[in-house]
């Protein structure tokens, strides 16, 4: 598949208490103006897991998704499809029980349930799940975000961008609800491996204005940090979203493999960081979450492996 559009490590950290509209400062200080473009076909994936609320931290929040879709339609693309694969309950309940229909009608944008076709085959480095089919839309699309919310995962230890796409688009249809019939939770780690070594992501957003804190993706605690993380390599940005979770990269092992790969970027000193300082965005969450400043880097910014 095709790569992603820029390929530096440029992650933003954004306190949206102290912002306008966190969306577009956010996406500004990645300079996702060099990213989207005119006549595009933009797709975003948006974490609609199941029927839950947003202030539970299980969904990404409408009034978000309609900043982004505010913001891409600045760039006049030629079309902006919205995709969500719900694997705890039908899409369409999702949709509509959440809010999320009332944005689609408002702001005139197309939505895709990625949990039907029609399909594409995806060939996979998996052994266990070694294809799959998706749905065609990604052969469509010019600009691919995933938006999500930042939460801990029981299986997969965090659930962001990239796990975000990776159980997202294999269709209910097939892999049946919750998605266990064809094997993808059998080694997930590899799944999600696999899905994020040729799935491009142009733009990540995260966000912990309603995250999760435990036994996620949708039974956690919910987490209003406040906090926006937005960037332009996917492994970096979720390096990021894990660590102020309390992760280093190994401890999120599909995400160590992709860095291992050569995929994307995990060590924070070699990403260009913009906005909240880190160890600022991991006190905030952590005091958030369990009540007091917990920091991975209280001292000093520590490498991939926290020397």
């Amino acid at each position: 598949m095709r790569k992603r559009k820029v390929k530096d490590a440029i992650v933003a950290i954004v306190d949206a208490k102290h912002s306008d509209n966190c969306i577009k400062e956010v996406l500004d200080l990645i300079h996702a103006e060099k990213i989207l473009a005119k006549n595009q076909v933009v797709v975003i994936t948006a974490n609609m897991v199941d029927n839950k609320s947003a202030a539970s931290g299980t969904v990404v929040h409408p009034d978000l998704l309609r900043k982004v879709i505010q913001y891409v339609k600045q760039f006049n693309p030629e079309r902006i499809v919205v995709a969500a694969g719900s694997g705890g309950a039908p899409t369409k309940k999702v949709f509509d029980e959440i809010g999320f229909s009332i944005i689609i009608a408002e702001e005139q944008v197309e939505f895709v349930d990625l949990n039907f076709g029609p399909y594409t085959e995806l060939e996979l480095s998996s052994k266990i799940v070694p294809k799959t089919k998706i749905n065609k839309l990604m052969d469509e699309a010019d600009i691919h975000i995933s938006f999500t919310p930042i939460k801990m995962h029981k299986e997969a230890t965090v659930s962001l961008g990239i796990k975000n796409i990776a159980l997202s688009w294999p269709p209910a249809e097939i892999h049946g609800t919750p998605k266990t019939q064809l094997g993808i939770h059998e080694e997930l780690h590899e799944f999600i491996y696999a899905m994020g070594e040729i799935f491009p992501i142009d733009i990540t957003i995260l966000t912990g204005m309603n995250g999760m804190y435990g036994t996620g993706p949708s039974d956690g605690k919910p987490v209003h940090s406040d906090l926006i993380i937005a960037g332009t390599d996917p492994v970096a940005t979720d390096a990021v979203g894990a660590r102020i979770m309390g992760f280093l990269p190994q401890a999120v092992q599909y995400l160590f493999r992709l860095y291992r790969r050569g995929i994307g970027e995990a060590d924070v000193k070699k990403m260009e960081m913009k906005g909240v300082p880190l160890i600022q965005a991991e006190e905030a969450y952590s005091m958030a979450a369990l009540g007091q400043k917990i920091a991975i880097d209280k001292h000093s910014i520590l490498s991939v492996h926290g020397k």
